[in-house]
């Protein structure tokens, strides 16, 4: 009882702050302006996964945070949002259920595995192009987001599932003009709402986005470290893709994302991973659409997924998937998709094999 009395507490705090917190930031002139816009919305993602390797228990992989379990259907992710708008200020809170955070928050303390989004932001310009977020915010690394429904294909790339889906930081961003923004992080470290114990050195970031008619890039950043003092290994990680819309109905998003880490603290040696994909959209009615997407994925050194073998982690990927959206804010989603490791390093039954065959299946419903 005292833990989830302490939890009432947070939330209350929290939602003070996010509704009523920046208020005094206004000036003369914004008190004219109106009160801000409040929405309240909701999301629900059901899936079923068969992987045709059969594993012998229902977590099929290590390195999947997304649609994790085979042969059962199962909530991926759920949650309820709050959202304040206003010309000056704004502010979200979320909170979250389903596998997704189950397998993905596991490092986190217990509450805050339940947060989805919790953060607010000030306007620090007259012109509202310079803007001050704090907060557990999502990830500025890659095109792909923990909500399927936003994404081109049902399952995350190996190289989303295995970066960043949040920070809690701070970000400053400003927007010097329409189709160009530029960002500067300070977070708590690699995906993490509570800092590393033992870890001193908080994560740094960058985002530069520009947008323009048929063409979007985006150059995203992370430094930092992902240990304690003790044993300290600098982390840079680049992170960059362009979706370009080549026309009514097609579009093509094409990502390439590198590390470097050092071999220990101090050493002038890094270990190194990348990965690219490449995603082609093709909707063929208002309400039918398909996906086709090439990837790999090589860290031979072991540095995000840990595989105890000869060659690391070296894997490629290929999958199609079909949409059917016959309602706004229905979307019925099925995709087949087949990897290929250098190793063995999937469940086939009791044994290991080198590839794995799975199809998943998905129901997505927004409530806004």
């Amino acid at each position: 009882m005292v833990k989830y009395h302490w939890i009432r507490v947070r939330v209350r705090i929290i939602l003070f702050c996010l509704v009523t917190g920046f208020t005094t930031y206004a000036q003369e002139d914004s008190l004219q302006q109106a009160d801000p816009v409040f929405t309240l919305s909701g999301y629900l993602d059901i899936f079923y996964t068969y992987d045709f390797n059969q594993p012998i228990t229902d977590y099929r992989q290590t390195f999947f945070y997304n649609y994790n379990r085979h042969n059962e259907v199962n909530l991926n992710l759920g949650y309820i949002k709050l959202e304040a708008n206003h010309t000056n200020y704004r502010a979200a809170l979320a909170f979250q259920s389903g596998t997704y955070p189950h397998d993905n928050y596991a490092q986190e303390p217990a509450p805050y595995g339940h947060i989805f989004e919790a953060h607010a932001g000030i306007a620090l310009s007259k012109k509202n192009n310079v803007w001050l977020d704090v907060g557990i915010m999502p990830s500025h690394i890659g095109f792909e987001s923990a909500v399927a429904y936003d994404n081109q294909t049902l399952t995350r790339s190996l190289v989303a599932e295995n970066s960043p889906y949040y920070l809690t930081g701070v970000k400053v961003t400003h927007q010097p003009s329409e189709a160009l923004s530029i960002s500067l992080l300070m977070c708590n470290g690699w995906q993490r709402i509570q800092r590393l114990p033992g870890n001193s050195l908080p994560g740094f970031g960058t985002q530069v986005q520009y947008e323009r008619k048929q063409l979007v890039f985006s150059w995203n950043t992370f430094f930092g470290t992902d240990d304690p003092d003790s044993v300290r290994r600098l982390r840079f990680y680049n992170n960059v893709y362009a979706t370009w819309t080549l026309s009514a109905k097609a579009a093509l998003t094409a990502g390439f994302d590198v590390g470097f880490q050092q071999e220990t603290k101090g050493s002038s040696t890094y270990q190194v991973w990348y990965s690219p994909v490449i995603i082609f959209n093709y909707r063929m009615t208002d309400k039918w659409s398909v996906a086709l997407r090439g990837e790999y994925y090589a860290d031979a050194s072991q540095v995000i997924i840990v595989t105890d073998t000869k060659n690391g982690f070296k894997t490629a990927g290929l999958s199609t998937n079909f949409d059917y959206q016959p309602f706004r804010y229905l979307r019925c989603r099925i995709e087949a998709r087949w990897l290929k490791s250098a190793d063995s390093l999937f469940t086939n039954g009791t044994t290991a094999t080198d590839s794995n065959l799975f199809v998943t299946s998905s129901v997505v419903v927004t409530i806004k």
